[in-house]
């Protein structure tokens, strides 16, 4: 098997490059540097690893138990960590099925009786408590086209935070090339420890998008941050001082390294009825912005050991009219 980029590693299995610089950055996935080549490289065994991370994330077993498993040369942990994610299903399956089976039951105790006023009626809970549950079904082998659909079931996002986020100026740091998200960041981290911006201002807020977004023709692409400064601060180059016109988002908050759920975002925005999509400047990705959280602790730590646990996602919408 010929060596991978990691433009063709995120290609083939549909996973942003940031997601797979984080599987590398927390020693999940390795990759090789060649001399006088730029970019990351990946071979048959990163492939491999890559394939064993997203068939367990499939099955919705959390990147630390996932880290448990490969830090065993013998993966000795890997039934454990099954059983556990196994047990707790279980107990989910069980609690949703329960509910299930009642709704059933008593929408179809409510239609005989022609009941259509539940806040009134005294005699609901009472109906409740006398529900039988059907015995649960035998189980069945499942193919991984069924695993997909049920990651993509269990996976939708059922609802969104709605916040607005107030007009500020921001110190702008972007950076096409090689790695952008890493260059750019390493600026704007400079600019803010240097001035100490987080002591001046420790309501700040970082955001963060792409700047253009990857593309099947273009093998580089570029990543823009912002941090939210006073009005005054002059902001030294190659940084921009930009003004942020603010606006209302639907967020979702994820752990570092989830970024396909933006795919979920984008398809509530789609479906949700109530808000609908709000293409607007920045037009790196439409207007979606992905904002750091905690980052006041962020950079009240050493940038050696500073990380980002959590980010929420952005996307712009507008209330739909009535």
């Amino acid at each position: 098997m010929e060596l991978m980029t990691i433009s063709e590693l995120s290609g083939m299995f549909r996973v942003s490059t940031r997601t797979l610089r984080y599987y590398e950055e927390i020693g999940m996935l390795s990759s090789l540097r060649i001399e006088n080549y730029a970019y990351r490289v990946y071979d048959e065994a990163a492939v491999r690893r890559l394939q064993q991370i997203l068939v367990l994330r499939k099955l919705k077993i959390p990147l630390k138990r996932i880290a448990l498993v490969f830090e065993d040369p013998e993966q000795r942990r890997l039934l454990e960590v099954i059983r556990q994610t196994a047990e707790g299903m279980d107990r989910e399956i069980a609690s949703l099925r329960t509910i299930r089976e009642i709704l059933a039951d008593l929408l179809a105790r409510l239609e005989a009786q022609n009941k259509v006023n539940l806040l009134e009626d005294t005699q609901v809970l009472e109906l409740i408590q006398t529900l039988t549950l059907p015995e649960t079904k035998k189980r069945e082998e499942h193919t991984m086209e069924e695993l997909n659909q049920a990651d993509k079931t269990l996976s939708a996002l059922k609802n969104a935070r709605i916040i607005y986020l107030p007009p500020c100026t921001v110190a702008a740091s972007h950076y096409i090339g090689k790695s952008p998200e890493d260059e750019a960041g390493r600026r704007l981290d400079e600019f803010v420890r240097g001035t100490e911006l987080h002591k001046r201002k420790p309501d700040l807020r970082v955001y963060g998008f792409n700047n253009p977004s990857p593309s099947d023709e273009a093998a580089e692409y570029g990543y823009e941050f912002w941090v939210t400064i006073p009005e005054d601060l002059e902001v030294p180059s190659p940084l921009e001082k930009k003004r942020f016109a603010g606006g209302l988002y639907a967020a979702h908050c994820i752990t570092m390294g989830d970024f396909q759920e933006w795919q979920l975002l984008w398809q509530w925005g789609q479906q949700n009825g109530r808000y609908k999509i709000d293409i607007r400047e920045p037009f790196g990705m439409g207007g979606c912005l992905e904002e750091h959280l905690n980052i006041y602790s962020y950079y009240q730590t050493a940038r050696e050991t500073a990380k980002v646990h959590q980010l929420d996602l952005l996307l712009p919408v507008k209330e739909t009219l009535p």
